[in-house]
């Protein structure tokens, strides 16, 4: 609930000093415990099921078991694990599945720095060190305003209040509800004042993992792009919004630290060093993992576990070589349906042929090794598909106990801004050369390079060219789930059927590819624009707190 006590973490990824198990008299009173907490408050409390399994859960859900890419038409989670329903769009405030927990974690974490940013000035510190913890709070409580804001909407704004056990909870002003434009105006302005107080880069005593102006600067790019988007203006086109959007992506531009990746788009994922496209990231490390990418979402042949199978819709989008569309009605596309497709296809989906590990891929039937035929045949992927990316080939899918789950989850890269600029823009001015230029640099990354965006496209054009670059270029990061909503077109996508594939091996070893559903029931309803608040929120407000519309 709001009003939830704090409490400190296990140590993280950082190695910082644990705190809690520490007093708050000895927090404020030791400037190196002081800072440990404000560290681990990037780290948040394990609410579910494998949730944070191995390390405990950050900003956002990341490698978990089953991703947020399976409440998408990307992937579906193989073994459920409380996605299918949320999918079949049966959400509701008392069955919430792997949906539930950012309410509760978020305005705990939101206490925890409000309390930090109410008793710092106790510190036996310099101002100077005070005022770059205070930018890094700052950051944290934005961040976590950002997920309240774009599950829920409307949302309490908090302020700097520091809710105490005994404070009068039949206070309304605990429960009431703030406009989201407001809220992310307030998160926007905290940022800002983050920024100038944050260091540019992670270096000496600010280690990999903390919040930098970048940071800042990035999570300001993506609220100003929610706010001008559809599902947050009602609908209406806000040309100035869309500018103040673009404007935003362009000073993380301007500060000239970050740039596409030219290592190939897979090393993005495993290349934590010399990276230039990285802004802000969750760093693992051998002694602090996650779960362990390539057993869990492995294919059943290798002893893996499938995890989060990829759906034939996201597969169907990837373009051709030469920038075409895939079809199925075109016959050298349906009968070689894996061959000249866009580079970051193979480097994101394991299919039927596709080369991995000792051997290739083999999900038709009969006797594909991958498929319902090969061992282990209850993971088997119910689309024909398993996750590549993120997935790191020198690491053992068998026993991976010991080594595996190192790779980083990245919250923000450079390929996200210049895909914020390039829609905030096109909707502000039309498709001008900047537009073409921040588009084009990403599709010309070295290991991708599909040709540049044709001349001479309308706004319309551009718009549609923009999503679809999103959804290839941002698969399985989170993204995709937020997008559909604040373009107000998830009715569409996601009341599409998720379909797989079916391979089948004929004598002469020819193949046939069938069209199947890999999840019935797939459904999306105006209400699930919004998560509904938990059931336990309200109760816990004697029913003060406004349940989101279509929950009661």
């Amino acid at each position: 609930m709001l009003g939830s006590m704090m409490m400190g973490c296990k140590e993280d990824f950082l190695e910082i000093v644990p705190t809690d198990r520490v007093s708050d008299a000895s927090i404020l009173s030791d400037s190196t415990l002081f800072e440990a907490f404000v560290i681990n408050r990037y780290l948040g409390i394990r609410l579910t099921n494998k949730e944070g399994d191995g390390n405990l859960p950050g900003f956002g859900r990341g490698f978990e078991y089953a991703m947020w890419s399976s409440l998408t038409d990307e992937s579906i989670y193989n073994n459920d694990d409380n996605t299918w329903f949320i999918q079949q769009g049966q959400l509701s405030p008392e069955n919430t599945g792997i949906a539930g927990t950012f309410w509760g974690r978020s305005y705990r974490s939101i206490r925890e720095c409000n309390y930090a940013l109410a008793n710092i000035d106790q510190l036996d510190m310099s101002q100077t060190g005070k005022n770059r913890l205070i930018a890094e709070l700052r950051f944290i409580r934005a961040f976590r305003y950002q997920d309240l804001v774009r599950n829920y909407g409307d949302i309490v704004l908090m302020g700097d209040r520091v809710a105490e056990l005994g404070d009068d909870f039949t206070d309304l002003s605990f429960y009431e509800k703030t406009d989201k434009q407001e809220v992310i105006a307030y998160i926007i302005d905290e940022l800002d004042r983050a920024a100038s107080g944050l260091p540019q880069t992670n270096d000496g005593v600010w280690k990999e993992g903390r919040a930098t102006r970048g940071a800042a600067l990035a999570l300001k790019s993506r609220l100003a792009l929610y706010a001008a988007s559809p599902l947050y203006t009602d609908g209406q086109n806000d040309t100035e919004r869309w500018a103040a959007a673009a404007q935003a992506a362009q000073e993380v531009m301007d500060l000239q630290l970050y740039s596409i990746y030219q290592g190939g788009y897979s090393e993005v994922f495993l290349t934590p060093n010399s990276n230039p496209e990285i802004i802000f990231a969750r760093y693992y490390n051998i002694n602090s993992r996650h779960t362990a990418l390539e057993i869990a979402n492995g294919p059943n042949g290798y002893d893996g576990w499938a995890g989060n199978v990829p759906l034939q819709n996201l597969v169907d989008d990837y373009e051709m070589m030469d920038g075409s569309a895939f079809d199925w009605d075109n016959e050298a596309h349906a009968a070689s349906p894996y061959e000249n497709r866009d580079p970051r296809f193979y480097a994101s989906i394991l299919y039927n042929g596709a080369e991995y590990r000792d051997r290739a891929v083999e999900t038709f039937t009969p006797g594909g090794k991958d498929s319902q035929d090969g061992p282990a045949n209850w993971n088997t992927s119910k689309s024909g598909y398993y996750l590549k990316k993120f997935i790191n080939e020198e690491l053992p899918i068998r026993n991976p106990w010991e080594v595996a789950g190192t790779q980083n989850w990245i919250y923000f890269r450079y390929a996200e801004i210049l895909l914020n600029y390039a829609e905030a823009q096109n909707e502000a001015v039309g498709p001008d050369a900047s537009v073409y230029q921040a588009i084009n640099d990403i599709r010309s990354r070295s290991g991708v390079e599909m040709p540049p965006l044709a001349p001479g496209l309308s706004q319309d054009q551009m718009r549609d060219k923009i999503r679809h670059e999103r959804r290839i270029e941002m698969a399985f990061e989170e993204h995709r789930y937020y997008d559909v909503r604040r373009w107000m077109i998830a009715e569409e996508t996601e009341n599409q059927p998720a379909y797989g594939i079916v391979i089948t091996k004929a004598n002469d070893g020819s193949l046939s590819y069938t069209r199947k559903l890999a999840l019935t029931g797939k459904s999306f309803s105006p209400r699930h624009y919004w998560l509904p608040i938990p059931r336990a929120e309200i109760l816990a407000s004697d029913n003060q707190l406004e349940q989101n519309p279509g929950y009661n």
